[in-house]
């Protein structure tokens, strides 16, 4: 009685269903879709929520409330509908499938607050995925054949997962009743796909001291590999509870899984909504008349004050130049990698913070939360079915992207080994516990470290500041030294601009405002609202201008470009593959020449090596600055800005342009008046320039020429062991002299030899080869002109 009444109530259902699905007499929209589907071959159907909730209320509600039994008669309904339209595709489909969109209200939930209330409702969840099992085949229907009585016989199979009210016996039938042995007729049998998900909560809405919580999801046929691990996603299914039997009876807690009936990827990496205004604002903007790329540099993190140079080679970074894959298979990359190394409080991190806000797509990491593994890949074995698994590390999922790497120096140098294929092939080779595979992890490096003293010592060359192998230096095209030197001119200007920025406050900001702890979904609907944010307004060019927090730091009239609009310029500009002229070719090729030519001449402050990646590196430099004026063709001016910026991180060099004859002689005038400053910026700058000319060489520095030049080595003379002897109780007898000292002076102890010593005097020669022997036997050590007894 109570399965007639069953059947009756699902009929009931089933019909209010396929009238809501039956709109050709109002609007058409899902007999058109349901149409679409069946053209396609498809069998699911994407059905919003809120249209039924405008259309039918009641069934809604309860959708909501009770979604086993109303999806399983929306699914039925579905059927009778597609039976309606076309006939012969329904009975060759068995199955269709309802999935919903739409807002969800109260049932739109997180991992955090996902709770028992919810079991048996239909929710939709967001998060991000960590693990993905793969898709194995799970039987629904088997088909066995009885050679003994030549009859076949069939059995279906549902468990907990499906919408079925009663699971089926999971036993695999082997024998009929009679006890004669079945064979599975596979051709038969059919099969579905399956695999489960874990989805976790975002990071960013995790309270401060709690573990993020995760929730298992079962994805089956059509939705399964719609989403790969590090994607966020929205998941809408329906919340169950699984009984865990355990010796033939159960325990009091129960294993809950969502199962998923449509999903949504949430993009991370927002494409901007470019329109043809957009387009034609940008080709406008293109063509103005002054440095296009100059002012697109110094909108580059507005709120930075100076870095000019660094800000130009950020641009060309999220520019890009122009990669290229040859015919024999090699591959040319076109991605720009940036090493920042300075003293603390130069603004690199905030340098690496809003790139990784204006890049399309972008990974952060630091030097010790990271591991070799962690920024490549790594094979992990899955605790449930103990298959071997491989999971993308970070530069794998910034592929096409930037991955910004702050604290480099304090990664260890097995870890920095792991990206020097990624810097220069742009994959990932892996072959580990059976598994070879090549990822692509075609990214963009931008590297924050300190020097290797934590502060830059003016007193060593740059290498030795820098302390990273030569083999990493020369992958990165650029390698900026950002110094924090004392000016008081422009700490003042710094100190008011730190200052304006910290008085300045939002006009919408409110007193007493309350702070919001994001543990809940922010957007309780599947439909973004950053959809609507291009019809609300147009994108505006240029940032206006405000007094309290520009001061005197910006004039009213300069520009400088918004966040929005650089954004899709910087899109718009990827796009476009720029060709070298031949002007721009001789030019750079010359260019290297010279670098290379410089490289081998003493007394030049480099601060990496000059290999022959440095022409590719001028050549993506200037592609970049191609790009950034939108022109189709590399010309002179993109080759000359490659030269500058190269001249500036190789050589710490301001190149002077040309037409100033004038200032440049004033300059150079006050210059040779001013007594030489230590500071390493200028000293560096001087270094260059004496190794530029022979005229200016002879003018250098003597400070700076002391520094750089390497003493002669004093010649090692001969000494018999007799001698050494003889010079080894002379030593003792001193130091009882100066009262057991522990340490002497390297003239206290050739003015006592001369005094003692009058037979056969010891030489200096001999008495400094005599301290290096006892100093190698571990009796004395050296220090400059100390020697300390052991």
């Amino acid at each position: 009685m109570a399965e007639q009444e069953y059947e009756q109530r699902m009929r009931e259902l089933q019909r209010a269903y396929v009238d809501f699905l039956d709109d050709s007499d109002r609007d058409g929209v899902y007999d058109r879709l349901v149409r679409d589907m069946i053209e396609n071959k498809g069998c699911r159907l994407i059905v919003s929520i809120n249209d039924l909730r405008n259309q039918n209320r009641e069934r809604a509600m309860a959708l909501l409330e009770k979604s086993f039994e109303e999806v399983a008669a929306f699914q039925r309904g579905l059927k009778e509908f597609v039976g309606s339209i076309d006939a012969t595709y329904a009975k060759e489909a068995e199955e269709f499938f309802v999935g919903f969109e739409g807002s969800f209200g109260a049932k739109h939930v997180t991992p955090r607050t996902l709770t028992a209330r919810h079991l048996g409702n239909l929710v939709c969840l967001e998060g991000i995925i960590t693990k993905c099992s793969l898709v194995r085949p799970k039987v629904v229907k088997s088909v066995h054949f009885c050679p003994a009585t030549g009859k076949t016989m069939e059995r279906v199979y549902s468990d907990l997962t499906s919408f079925d009210a009663y699971p089926s016996t999971a036993a695999y039938p082997t024998q009929d009743e009679d006890g004669n042995t079945l064979q599975t007729e596979f051709g038969l049998s059919k099969f579905k796909d399956h695999q489960t998900l874990t989805v976790q909560e975002m990071p960013e809405k995790a309270p401060a001291g709690q573990l993020p919580r995760s929730v298992d999801i079962i994805a089956d046929n059509d939705l399964v590999d719609l989403a790969k691990p590090g994607d966020r996603i929205q998941i809408i299914g329906n919340f169950r509870c699984m009984p865990g039997k355990q010796g033939g009876y159960t325990t009091g807690t129960f294993r809950t899984i969502l199962i998923a009936n449509n999903v949504a990827l949430l993009s991370k990496e927002v494409t901007p909504n470019i329109t043809g205004e957009d387009v034609q604002k940008c080709k406008k903007f293109s063509k103005q008349k002054g440095s296009v790329f100059g002012m697109l540099a110094k909108s580059l993190a507005p709120s930075i004050h100076g870095h000019e140079y660094i800000k130009k080679a950020l641009l060309c970074q999220l520019l890009g130049g122009v990669e290229k894959n040859l015919l024999n298979g090699s591959r040319l990359r076109g991605d720009i990698n940036i090493l920042l190394i300075g003293d603390p409080s130069v603004a690199k991190s905030q340098l690496l913070r809003y790139v990784l806000h204006t890049a399309p797509r972008a990974i952060t990491t630091t030097g010790r939360g990271s591991s070799g593994v962690g920024l490549t890949a790594a094979v992990t074995t899955d605790q449930e079915t103990g298959d071997r698994r491989l999971e993308a590390g970070a530069m794998v999922l910034a592929d096409r992207g930037i991955v910004c790497i702050d604290e480099f120096d304090k990664m260890s140098d097995m870890d920095r080994t792991a990206i020097h294929e990624v810097m220069e092939q742009g994959r990932v080779t892996i072959a580990k516990a059976g598994i070879h595979a090549r990822l692509n992890a075609r990214c963009s490096v931008l590297a924050a470290a300190n020097p290797v003293y934590g502060r830059y010592n003016p007193y060593k060359t740059p290498m030795e500041n820098i302390g990273l192998q030569d083999s990493l230096l020369s992958r990165f095209d650029c390698l900026f030294i950002m110094l924090d030197t004392i000016d008081v001119d422009s700490d003042r200007k710094i100190a008011d601009h730190v200052v304006r920025m910290h008085r300045y406050r939002s006009p919408q900001e409110q007193d007493g405002q309350v702070l919001s702890i994001a543990a809940d979904a922010e957007v309780l609907t599947t439909r973004d609202l950053t959809e609507n944010e291009g019809e609300e307004g147009e994108t505006p060019i240029y940032e206006k201008y405000d007094a309290l927090l520009h001061g005197n730091s910006r004039k009213k009239t300069d520009k400088i470009v918004s966040v929005q609009f650089m954004k899709k310029y910087i899109h718009i500009a990827k796009c476009i593959k720029p060709v070298l002229t031949e002007e721009a070719s001789e030019l750079l090729a010359d260019e290297y020449a010279n670098l290379r030519a410089n490289d081998f001449e003493n007394g030049v402050a480099r601060t990496q090596p000059v290999t022959p990646r440095a022409l590719e590196t001028l050549i993506r430099l200037s592609s970049a600055h191609a790009k950034a004026r939108l022109s189709k063709v590399i010309e002179l001016e993109d080759a000359e800005l490659a030269i500058q910026l190269v001249q500036f991180a190789y050589f710490k060099k301001v190149l002077d342009k040309p037409g100033k004859k004038k200032s440049r002689d004033e300059s150079g005038s006050e210059e040779e008046d001013e007594p030489t400053d230590d500071t390493p910026s200028k000293r560096k700058r001087s270094e260059e320039e004496d190794s530029a000319t022979p005229s200016k060489r002879k003018k250098a520095d003597p400070a700076a020429e002391a520094i750089l030049a390497v003493e002669p080595a004093v010649k090692a003379v001969e000494v018999d062991q007799e001698r050494y002897r003889h010079f080894m109780q002379l030593l003792h007898k001193c130091c009882a002299e100066k009262n057991q000292a522990q340490s002497l002076e390297i003239d206290v102890i050739r003015s006592f030899f001369v005094k003692v010593e009058k037979k056969n005097p010891f030489n200096n020669a001999e008495i400094d080869t005599c301290i290096d022997k006892m100093a190698d036997e571990n009796k004395v050590m050296r220090s400059d002109d100390t020697v300390f007894i052991i």
